[in-house]
C-alpha cells in the first residue's frame, strides 16, 4: 500500500465529508480554534471568497491549538461552526481531528496529497500575522500554498513589519491582483483590507465568563 492509499484509508471518514475538487477548483482553507466561531470569521471568509474569486471555502476547526488555550470540547466547537457557516459554498469539516493532525503544515500536506488538482489558498486574519513565524514549519506553509491575510482590528499597522512579511516580501501580491492568487505558485501572499469586524473569540469568551 503506497503512502497516498494509506492516508486515504486512515482519513476515509472525514475525507468522504469533503467535496471532491475538480481540476482547477479554487478552495480557500481556514483553520483555527473557533472557540467560538463568530461574525469576524464570517467576515474573513466572505471577504476572501469575493476578493479572490474562490469556488469554495473549507472551514477546518483544530482539535487543539498549540499556541492558544482551547477549553471548549472539539465537538461543541465543530457544531457551532456548522450552525454559523451554512452557505452551500462553505464546508465545515472535522478532517483535521479525524486524521489526528495538530499543525497547519501537516493539514496542508494532507489536503494537497488527497486533492492534488485543487488550488488551495490558506486564509487567515491579520491578527495572526505577527505570530505566524511561531507556527511549526511556517516557511514550509508559505512555500506550499498561497496565503491570503485579511485585516483585523488593530493588526493592519503591523502587516508589513512581521517576520513573515519581511522574509517573503518578494512574494507579496498586491491587492489589485489578488483575484489571481489561487493560480500563483507558492510562495505568494496578499494582504487585503476590508471594513473591519471587531468581533473576536477572546471577547466572546470573556462575555460568557469562559476567560
Amino acid at each position: 500500500m503506497n503512502q497516498e492509499s494509506a492516508l486515504r484509508r486512515r482519513t476515509s471518514h472525514a475525507w468522504r465529508a469533503l467535496p471532491r475538487p475538480r481540476a482547477g477548483l479554487s478552495v480557500g482553507v481556514i483553520g483555527g480554534s473557533f472557540d467560538p466561531p463568530h461574525a469576524g470569521h464570517s467576515h474573513l471568509i466572505e471577504t476572501a471568497m469575493r476578493r479572490l474569486g474562490l469556488d469554495a471555502v473549507w472551514v477546518i476547526p483544530a482539535r487543539g491549538n498549540p499556541l492558544k488555550r482551547t477549553g471548549t470540547p472539539f465537538d461543541v466547537r465543530l457544531g457551532a461552526a456548522r450552525s454559523l457557516f451554512q452557505s452551500r459554498r462553505i464546508k465545515v469539516s472535522a478532517f483535521e481531528a479525524a486524521a489526528g493532525l495538530t499543525y497547519t503544515a501537516d493539514l496542508i500536506d494532507h489536503l494537497q496529497m488527497l486533492a492534488p488538482d485543487a488550488r488551495f489558498v490558506w486564509i487567515m486574519g491579520g491578527d495572526n500575522l505577527g505570530q505566524f513565524h511561531r507556527w511549526r514549519r511556517w516557511r514550509d506553509i508559505a512555500r506550499s500554498v498561497p496565503i491570503c491575510v485579511i485585516s483585523r482590528p488593530g493588526a493592519s499597522p503591523r502587516a508589513g513589519l512581521s517576520k513573515f512579511a519581511r522574509v517573503f516580501a518578494a512574494a507579496r501580491v498586491r491587492p489589485f491582483a489578488a483575484r489571481r492568487l489561487a493560480r500563483k505558485q507558492a510562495p505568494a501572499w496578499t494582504y487585503l483590507t476590508a471594513p473591519l469586524n471587531a468581533e473576536s473569540s477572546t471577547r466572546l469568551r470573556a462575555m460568557t465568563g469562559q476567560g
